[in-house]
């Protein structure tokens, strides 16, 4: 999995799941611009820690539903590193309450970082790749709640579910321009994220119901996230990829217990 040479951004990428993919890319010979919302101090330690693996690192300031600075980041991203050919749009924000008991601007911020977040980055990355000429990848990082309907979650559920089929389109329109797209589902990953909805113990007990008997790890989305940006996937495009320790399996789903 070889990125030796590619320049990229990763959205929310100071922490979880983001700061995986970061860490991994960087690990495999990308360049890489870190992107985050609040967690400053964070997101120059991912930055330090890309720096020590050999690869360059920029840090980016920036709340991916505004239209304006995603694409200014964009073009920060190309004009530091000299061309953007990686994309991971990644960052997120989501309330959990029932739909009857929901506020709904926490719904609507839900929405405008889940899904136009994605969609202006998808679309200001796939512009800058088209203009560069020479292809490029890219992979949205969706969720099993794009197609379970996880209670208690409704606009995060939309917002993926919409996020795959943006994503499968995306794939269509820009493989005339040798751009990939791909979707990667995670599971239950043992991110900071998470403490905002579960409590240490709850984590630990429902890590050890799952199929796979614990969370999953932030790195080891990061790790197929790099292959599937690396030339190893060059005939892969509009796939989805779920990494998730068995919890989309049927019978799992299917269970009073299953939380995600």
């Amino acid at each position: 999995m070889n990125l030796k040479g590619r320049n990229a951004l990763v959205t929310g990428s100071s922490r979880g799941i983001g700061k995986g993919c970061a860490i991994e890319m960087a690990r495999a010979g990308a360049n890489v611009a870190v992107n985050y919302f609040s967690h400053a101090a964070e997101g120059e330690a991912v930055a330090t820690e890309i720096r020590s693996l050999g690869s360059r690192a920029l840090v980016l300031q920036g709340d991916v539903s505004s239209q304006q600075r995603i694409e200014e980041m964009v073009a920060e991203t190309a004009a530091e590193f000299g061309s953007l050919d990686l994309f991971v749009s990644n960052a997120v924000f989501s309330d959990r309450q029932l739909m009857l008991e929901a506020d709904l601007d926490g719904f609507r911020r839900t929405i405008d970082v889940g899904m136009w977040g994605a969609f202006y980055g998808l679309r200001a990355a796939a512009m800058q790749m088209v203009k560069q000429g020479h292809g490029g990848s890219i992979v949205i990082i969706s969720s099993p709640h794009a197609v379970i309907p996880i209670p208690t979650a409704m606009a995060y559920n939309m917002a993926k579910a919409a996020i795959d089929h943006m994503a499968r389109t995306a794939a269509i329109e820009l493989a005339e321009h040798r751009i990939r797209v791909n979707i990667v589902h995670p599971g239950w990953i043992d991110t900071p994220g998470e403490r905002k909805f579960f409590t240490e113990e709850q984590l630990a007990v429902g890590g050890s119901k799952l199929p796979w008997k614990r969370l999953g790890r932030p790195d080891e989305i990061g790790k197929s996230v790099t292959f599937i940006l690396s030339d190893d996937a060059d005939y892969m495009t509009g796939s989805t990829i779920t990494v998730d320790g068995g919890v989309s399996l049927p019978w799992w789903s299917s269970r009073s217990d299953g939380n995600l």
